[in-house]
């Protein structure tokens, strides 16, 4: 069976140590000797096989990369830099691009505007689809190349005390990032510029799904005046948090969940910078004064003594050029990465070196009806002109303070307020109901207004009831 990559969710932890085991061969095997973190070289595993890149975004160190994975690995590429030159700019639909390139190709790199494209264009065909940033939603291989530089330079990524800065909101990189610290038991401290915070889906995810335990700045250690950005620190399930004092009423709290007061002061083992997504901005939406900006000046002090700062760059301000010469800087040597992550990446696809631990979570019901509720998601892939006339939102339910449908494309979460059983065309709000019925039987509605709407019969008034 096919594999795809598109969101980081796709990997287990087992396969994603399978990745760097064997990131790590290559290194070994092809490291520049001095310079050993670049490849130098060429074998011959992919030999006969060819990559397609698709970007409908500019991109340098992703394509190229990428690119240079596939000839590191023996194989060929073919590719489009530019939207304007393919038949995108005629009109053509994701949907029958795809479907072409499946001919020519034995796996697709793309990158897309729209969030869940890649989702949408692995369903349209057979071959192995990697997702290289589909809008502000995931950026799964920059974090592979994120999460391997950390093993790298430091051999473990449980524990790690992880500052992220900037745009949180519209940064695809982080979205992805976040998700995969919490699942190796890394702690996440978000340093968002100022109204650009991480998006209320991530950080509910994060606790109810990750199981990431939340604590106010002054609950851990009190105002600490030079982190005035920092509002909470998410302690992830079994993690020791490097800190100061605890105050009295949090120790039994932090025992449970491993917050450690041995090191002083809260030290900072990582500074993920991100640049401001300004193609993702609404328009008229603008920036204050204020965006953080990390150097040397920022760096001073024992917190930071320690720190390796990362970057998936492009850097634009965020990022002092006088940390270019730093040990503590890495944003280099973490893109000289991403060539062994992505030949091994390509190689588990393409079964040259097979997953050995094919973790797959069971299938989760799927629902998907023309008259119901489309993706609230105006950026979602199902919105575009070109794939809207025959892409069908499909959501599946997940379970919280109140009940949520998720799209399954760009995986934004939406209330849903009830359903219809279309075998009696009725309204209902049973969830325990409609979890026995086929999910093709169910048609989903954020409002019972909507439902009406749509034709279908009020609810029987013994019968219904709110979700909880």
């Amino acid at each position: 069976m096919k594999r795809d990559l598109v969101t980081i969710s796709d990997l287990s932890n087992a396969e994603i140590e399978e990745i760097f085991h064997l990131a790590d061969t290559y290194l070994d095997e092809m490291g520049a000797g001095e310079r050993a973190h670049q490849i130098r070289g060429r074998r011959s595993d992919a030999e006969g096989y060819l990559m397609t890149s698709l970007f409908y975004e500019p991109s340098t160190r992703t394509r190229f990369s990428f690119e240079a994975a596939m000839v590191r690995l023996g194989g060929n590429v073919l590719g489009t830099v530019d939207p304007v030159t393919s038949s995108a700019a005629k009109g053509e639909s994701l949907a029958d691009t795809v479907r072409v390139m499946q001919n020519y190709a034995d796996v697709i790199v793309m990158r897309h505007p729209s969030e869940g494209a890649a989702r949408a264009a692995a369903e349209y065909v057979e071959i192995p689809v990697i997702n290289g940033g589909d809008g502000g939603h995931e950026h799964p291989t920059q974090t592979l190349c994120d999460l391997y530089t950390l093993y790298r330079e430091n051999g473990f990524l449980r524990d790690l005390n992880v500052l992220l800065v900037g745009d949180l909101r519209n940064g695809r990189t982080v979205h992805s990032l976040v998700y995969g610290l919490a699942r190796f038991g890394a702690n996440i401290i978000p340093m968002p510029a100022k109204g650009f915070e991480l998006p209320g889906e991530v950080t509910r995810r994060l606790q109810e799904e990750y199981h990431c335990r939340p604590y106010a700045k002054e609950e851990l250690f009190g105002g600490t005046e030079d982190m005035p950005q920092i509002d909470v620190i998410y302690v992830a399930p079994g993690s020791s948090l490097h800190m100061s004092a605890i105050p009295p009423q949090q120790r039994e709290d932090a025992a449970e969940t491993g917050v450690n007061a041995a090191r002083q002061p809260l030290a900072f083992d990582v500074c993920y910078v991100t640049r401001l997504q300004g193609e993702r901005l609404s328009p008229g939406q603008k920036l204050g004064v204020d965006y953080p900006v990390i150097d040397t000046q920022f760096l001073r002090g024992k917190r930071y003594a320690e720190t390796r700062v990362l970057h998936p760059l492009p850097r634009v301000n965020e990022l002092g050029y006088d940390l270019d010469k730093d040990p503590r800087g890495l944003y280099f040597k973490q893109a000289a990465y991403g060539v062994p992550v992505r030949m091994a990446l390509i190689a588990k696809l393409l079964d040259l070196d097979p997953f050995r631990t094919a973790e797959r979570p069971p299938a989760a019901k799927i629902y998907s009806h023309r008259q119901g509720m489309p993706c609230g998601n105006a950026r979602c892939i199902t919105h575009h002109p070109s794939e809207s006339k025959h892409l069908q939102p499909k959501f599946w339910l997940v379970k919280s303070s109140r009940m949520l449908a998720r799209c399954c494309y760009c995986e934004t979460d939406f209330e849903v307020r009830c359903y219809v059983d279309l075998s009696s065309r009725r309204i209902a709000t049973d969830w325990d109901a409609a979890a026995a019925l086929p999910a093709s039987d169910v048609v989903l509605f954020a409002s019972e207004k909507d439902a009406l709407a749509a034709g279908f019969r009020p609810a029987q008034a013994e019968g219904a009831r709110r979700p909880a």
